[in-house]
């Protein structure tokens, strides 16, 4: 029997969704070590999933597109994650089942060609990256010749993009508020994609400026401060700013409670409605998740929960 357990991701930002130079996409973003996806699996001779979990199609779906013909697999759903509330639960859903059938199958395949079998990553390259190495990551989008439209990873077959940058994030730690609603997903999604892109050149410019000459420097330093100033400036950038703006109120006031109430840098995560907030100690989180779970209660209701990076990628163990 295989045991996997996957991290969920933060999706910081999309670096270029203008594409006059040529690539399109690229982001940032951070693995966590919760909420996660754990699943077991075992040789059948049919595909079944077993589980109370929205995800079950998913994982029936990705086991199918790389198992060997004849065979099947078992699989039970023992923990689960949210699903569309920007923690990137499909990615991690559907490697999660490819891995295990990798596994038990001897196929030999690396994270990559399993993510490219069960059409992840088209967009985001970090949901990937997360699921083989996590940490913090920087990916290099796509070429905009070969994906040939502004769409969501749901809406495209390009592979994978390439990581330019992977590196441990340092001993920080989350809040996570996970407001009771859900972010645009599917058809929405890529109908937002197609109305608000392609976004100026001038906000990618300062984006990536602000990633390559703020963000990376400070996980490199261990410079929250600097880190933190960084996440609040993209939160008025590029299609960061788009996503943003199409939150209800009660979700963007998360946001600036978690800046107001101690959080280094506070922003949200994909198309939300998660919203995340770095400190550097653990009083300083309880402090805010206080904050934030009163400000729910009093308005849309959720929950939030203190987290850390997960600096390792996926758990894949025989047990």
């Amino acid at each position: 029997m295989i045991r996997i357990t996957s991290p969920s991701r933060l999706h910081l930002t999309l670096i270029d969704m203008n594409a006059s130079w040529g690539r399109i996409d690229g982001g940032a973003g951070i693995s966590l070590e919760s909420p996660h996806i754990t699943i077991s699996a075992e040789k059948s001779d049919q595909i079944e999933v077993a589980g109370d979990s929205i995800l079950k199609e998913r994982m029936e779906a990705a086991a199918g597109k790389v198992l060997p013909e004849g065979e099947g697999i078992r699989i039970l759903i023992e923990e689960d994650m949210y699903s569309h509330v920007g923690l990137g639960s499909g990615t991690q859903a559907s490697l999660s089942a490819a891995a295990a059938v990798n596994e038990l199958y001897g196929l030999g395949m690396g994270v990559r060609e399993l993510a490219i079998a069960v059409g992840r990553g088209g967009t985001s390259g970090i949901g990937v990256a997360s699921f083989e190495s996590g940490g913090f990551i920087v990916d290099g989008g796509h070429k905009f010749s070969e994906k040939g439209s502004f769409s969501p990873s749901s809406a495209s077959r390009a592979d994978p993009a390439p990581v330019l940058f992977r590196h441990d994030l340092p001993d920080w730690d989350i809040v996570l508020a996970l407001p009771d609603t859900q972010g645009a997903h599917d058809a929405k999604e890529a109908d937002i994609f197609r109305k608000v892109c392609p976004i100026p050149l001038n906000e990618v410019q300062e984006v990536s400026h602000m990633i390559l000459m703020k963000m990376m420097p400070a996980i490199i330093e261990d410079d929250i401060e600097a880190f933190g100033r960084a996440v609040n400036h993209i939160q008025t950038l590029g299609f960061k700013k788009r996503e943003v703006q199409l939150q209800r109120q009660a979700v963007r006031d998360v946001i600036t409670l978690m800046q107001e109430s101690g959080a280094y840098g506070a922003g949200m995560s994909s198309f939300g409605p998660v919203v995340y907030g770095v400190v550097d100690s653990r009083e300083d989180a309880a402090y805010i998740m206080e904050d934030v779970q009163d400000h729910l209660d009093r308005t849309i209701g959720g929950r939030v929960m203190i987290t850390q990076a997960n600096n390792t990628g996926a758990d894949i163990r025989r047990v």
